[in-house]
């Protein structure tokens, strides 16, 4: 629902000519705030209802890797961020984000729905680092000048 409601109201500015900069923004705060939210219900649900241990701790990770895939992305800024937006680093995509709640609430399994976002969402900032450390090494030594020999023939 929540992700129905985001793409509604932002289709809804755009057919209007009422999009801004600044509303492309407070959506995207928006919309971590409503993923914190969403997720610390999870966690609070399954605290209250499943019997296992380290919910706290799922949360919290499900939590750390949202934010921090939302970082990345961000970080890296608008002339790199087509680097995310394919393969295993989109991999952890808002979307699949809340189909996975959706899922796990459907079938009753908060805890391993958190699990599932933690273990997707850390997965995919580890690699995205290796892929960014990799991909700025490269282009570091590609603008690099040629250095010349001091001796001369």
């Amino acid at each position: 629902l929540s992700s129905i409601v985001d793409g509604v109201d932002g289709s809804l500015a755009r057919l209007k000519g009422m999009t801004s900069e600044f509303g492309g923004f407070l959506d995207s705060v928006l919309d971590r705030y409503a993923d914190i939210l969403i997720v610390l219900g999870l966690t609070l649900w399954s605290l209250s209802h499943e019997t296992y241990s380290g919910i706290w701790l799922a949360g919290f990770l499900a939590i750390s890797g949202i934010i921090c895939i939302s970082y990345t992305r961000a970080r890296i800024g608008p002339n790199h961020r087509h680097l995310f937006d394919k393969g295993l680093k989109s991999l952890a995509s808002r979307d699949i984000r809340l189909f996975l709640i959706m899922l796990g609430a459907v079938i009753g399994q908060a805890y391993f729905c958190l699990i599932a976002i933690a273990v997707l969402t850390n997965l995919v900032l580890f690699y995205r680092l290796i892929y960014m450390y990799r991909y700025l090494r490269q282009k570091d030594h590609q603008s690099e000048p040629i250095s010349q020999s001091s001796e001369a023939p």
